[in-house]
């Protein structure tokens, strides 16, 4: 990554101010509902502003949490001036898959999924997460164990898969409610 050494101005300086301003008052009411402030975006379209708010859980997320999400940012932003005199569009949204493992609960997250890792090297390997705990996660890489310290991890991005192996997670979900509708329609007969 490069830095420029030229002044970024302070209409950058006032975006990063608020960004931070958003990201304080945002964080402890949305850890009240259980859920981790991921990120905060702010942008211009046109005359107004673009605040995007992603979130996520270690449960994941459903449509119920983005609502409540979406009351509770909405309300604080109502009983501040963080957001100015302004028109702005509010979006909450989950973390999504494009964004880059950066934290060890991303990791714990998204356990049993494809993964693209760059090295601090430069090496890329592609593995799925067996496991992992706030210093390192251990992937399998093409059937072997391989242990990776996140300080040794430039880049991860979790791999989109449209036919998971067999044995993973969606598949045992898929077992156990064909499983239960079995078990339902034996009752009635």
């Amino acid at each position: 990554m490069s830095h420029q050494s030229q002044d970024p101005g302070p209409d950058r300086a006032r975006g990063r101010d608020q960004i931070d301003r958003l990201t304080q008052a945002l964080t402890e009411p949305l850890t009240t509902l259980g859920l981790d402030l991921e990120a905060v975006e702010l942008s211009s379209a046109g005359k107004r502003s673009v605040l995007r708010v992603a979130v996520d859980s270690d449960g994941g997320l459903t449509l119920d949490d983005i609502a409540d999400a979406t009351r509770v940012v909405s309300s604080v932003l109502d009983d501040s001036d963080a957001m100015g005199e302004r028109p702005y569009t509010l979006e909450v949204t989950s973390r999504g898959v494009d964004r880059p493992l950066t934290l060890p609960r991303h990791w714990r997250r998204n356990a049993d999924r494809l993964v693209k890792v760059t090295t601090a090297e430069g090496e890329t390997l592609t593995g799925r997460i067996l496991d992992s705990d706030d210093e390192r996660a251990t992937l399998d890489v093409s059937g072997r164990r391989r242990r990776l310290s996140f300080a040794d991890v430039r880049k991860a991005l979790v791999q989109v898969e449209f036919n998971r192996r067999p044995g993973s997670e969606s598949t045992a979900d898929s077992t156990a409610d064909q499983t239960a509708d079995e078990t339902d329609q034996g009752g009635d007969a």
